[in-house]
């Protein structure tokens, strides 16, 4: 009886003995996995909408209804937030009507004691795309010298018209000069390219962004009238980058019934998926589509439109999708 115990003292504690070093292990593989999760260059998609956001103001019909019902199927204007873990610096594209919602989800990702703002990059000069720079002004967060990336029109815009004139005169922004197709290093590891693109140019001009982090590449362009009208071909610049977000305000040419869309002129999904049907399918699935108006099916989950574009080969952008660079 001696015996049989002495042994199985002996088996429980090498039991003890591998729960622990299995546990040690695990412990360890965690936390190398939650060190990789902090860091390098990360993508954080802050909002999906055109400018409006979803449901957009007195829409009332069935396709806008569920937003009004459901705060949980709200949408805001598109913005991609850019973290670098290393340098501790994130970044904003666009500064949208919903920046104070948007900087929030953005904190909870890069806490703003840790993480310096180091830029918010302009594609252009309507609603949805500027207008959240007025938080950073006396009536909201005084910020101190926020660098604005922005293009020559956009700037003196912004310096040659108040509320805008006022946040540089008194330096809440420091507007920071691009030129169209020239590089500008946001730091050692991250390059920024505004590339110019035709579209309503009434105030400013407006340009995409390819941006390069330390691994990936990404194209931005949520604007644009239509691809054929570009000088670039759009094809050979998705095959470049890892990940292309583009411009899908409309999913076709019958959302509007009231309005003249060529008034407002945008390339409709069905006509950029026929373009770019062609494309093998590793770059296929690098777009990923955009900046849906409050009528666009793809903002409807589970959508017959949705179906389409994934049976395509392509991605939609959902808001909180994070990707590595």
């Amino acid at each position: 009886m001696v015996t049989k115990h002495m042994h199985n003292n002996k088996n429980t504690s090498l039991l003890n003995i591998s729960s622990c070093f299995l546990l040690l292990t695990l412990c360890f593989f965690q936390s190398s996995l939650n060190a990789k999760t902090h860091e390098g260059v990360s993508l954080l998609v802050l909002g999906i909408a055109q400018d409006a956001g979803y449901p957009q103001i007195n829409c009332y019909k069935p396709h806008c209804m569920p937003g009004w019902k459901n705060p949980q199927k709200r949408r805001l204007a598109t913005s991609l937030g850019i973290i670098d873990h290393s340098n501790k610096q994130k970044f904003l594209f666009e500064a949208t009507p919903d920046i104070k919602e948007q900087m929030y989800q953005l904190h909870r990702y890069a806490p703003d004691d840790k993480y310096q703002l180091g830029g918010i990059m302009l594609t252009h000069g309507h609603m949805g795309h500027y207008t959240g720079l007025m938080h950073l002004g006396r009536e909201a967060t005084a910020s101190q010298g926020v660098p604005v990336f922005a293009m020559p029109r956009m700037m003196q815009y912004l310096s040659s018209n108040g509320p805008w004139s006022q946040l540089v005169k008194l330096k809440n922004i420091s507007l920071k000069p691009l030129k169209d197709g020239k590089v500008m290093l946001l730091n050692e590891r991250l390059k920024l390219t505004p590339l110019k693109v035709p579209h309503r140019d009434e105030y400013t001009e407006t340009v995409g962004y390819k941006l390069e982090g330390p691994n990936k590449s990404l194209l931005f362009i949520p604007d644009i009238d239509k691809w054929q009208k570009w000088r670039l071909d759009i094809s050979e610049l998705v095959k470049e980058v890892d990940y292309a977000f583009l411009d899908a305000t409309f999913f076709s040419d019958d959302e509007l019934p009231n309005r003249d869309m060529s008034e407002v002129p945008h390339p409709f999904v069905v006509e950029s998926m026929q373009l770019f049907d062609k494309l093998p399918q590793k770059h296929k699935k690098k777009i990923i589509f955009i900046h849906f108006n409050h009528s666009n099916p793809l903002l409807i989950d589970g959508s017959a439109a949705q179906q389409q574009v994934k049976k395509a080969g392509f991605q939609y952008a959902v808001e909180g999708m994070q990707l590595r660079l």
